[in-house]
């Protein structure tokens, strides 16, 4: 089949070929690459969510807190929590914000007073792995769950305030409003400086996916686009350095082998190209002699 094609054919197919092979080779290389960085700037992203919410924890726990620690006597607030304030603070923040409207925050705790932030079993091997390990700040990864893949991003939660013991250290320092809601029967026994929670936020793992899948269809549509347009200007090449010398090669061979020996081969280039029209005038120079020859020996 290819013995048939033209040059410019010829060349055309094998940049088709290499094109087909560098975007399956550069797709599969990209996909992991951007994958990483897409699931990294998630990652980033997710931090400063949780660096936001650590910041309303700290305003509840020092500015809020002791102005309404005097009512919880005869009326529980929940404002006065920090992690209510947080979890409050996101979920307007998700309402508010397109961007993070799939995006969930949890201080999953392993012994809470509300059992709205107990933690499932995938998130008690997060804290558990935070309290093995005081050195480690951040976690993050995949985890399947009923409704879909999901990517997380975590941080240990430390009690880090004595205020905090008020309400967590045994049922008789506790108000009586927080017992009267809550009970007697979780969210206690908890020390200073323990790891008792982790802060996660998770996202659908389709957002990292998306966000990488976007990113490698404009890089390889820019790399498609640029070979497209070196396949052309190889061909362009091709068709004035190659193609066109050698057809007047050909040309001038096919008057020469009829007799007409007054058309000559013509050298532009010194090349290979060029040295050929150079080898096929020496050949019309020495058929030339030769036929002088056998006129003279006929005569």
């Amino acid at each position: 089949m290819l013995k048939n094609l033209r040059l410019r054919q010829k060349f055309t197919i094998l940049l088709l070929v290499i094109l087909v092979f560098g975007l399956g080779l550069s797709g599969f290389a990209l996909s992991s690459l951007l994958r990483h960085n897409a699931k990294n700037d998630i990652a980033a992203t997710g931090i400063m969510l949780m660096d936001t919410m650590t910041s309303v924890r700290k305003y509840t726990s020092t500015q809020v807190n002791p102005e309404l620690i005097a009512q919880l006597d005869t009326k529980f607030l929940p404002q006065s929590v920090p992690g209510y304030s947080a979890r409050e603070v996101f979920e307007i923040l998700r309402n508010k914000k397109p961007e993070y409207k799939e995006s969930f925050y949890k201080e999953a705790t392993l012994n809470p007073t509300n059992l709205r932030d107990k933690a499932d079993p995938f998130e008690t091997t997060i804290v558990e792995k935070f309290r093995k390990d005081k050195t480690l700040k951040e976690d993050s990864g995949f985890r399947s769950t009923s409704g879909g893949d999901i990517f997380y991003v975590a941080r240990p939660l430390a009690v880090t305030e004595a205020s905090c013991l008020e309400c967590h250290s045994t049922p008789e320092a506790a108000p009586k409003s927080m017992l009267d809601r809550y009970g007697t029967a979780n969210g206690f026994n908890w020390q200073l400086n323990e790891i008792v929670g982790a802060q996660i936020i998770s996202v659908p793992a389709s957002q990292v996916i998306n966000k990488a899948n976007q990113s490698s269809l404009v890089i390889l549509g820019i790399v498609s686009a640029i070979f497209v347009l070196v396949i052309f200007l190889v061909n362009v090449f091709l068709n004035y350095q190659v193609i066109v010398p050698l057809k007047k090669i050909t040309r001038v061979a096919e008057e020469v082998s009829t007799g007409h020996m007054e058309v000559e081969f013509e050298q532009l280039t010194n090349d290979e190209i060029g040295n050929l029209a150079k080898a096929f005038k020496r050949m019309q120079y020495s058929l030339e002699m030769a036929m002088k020859r056998l006129k003279r020996t006929s005569t």
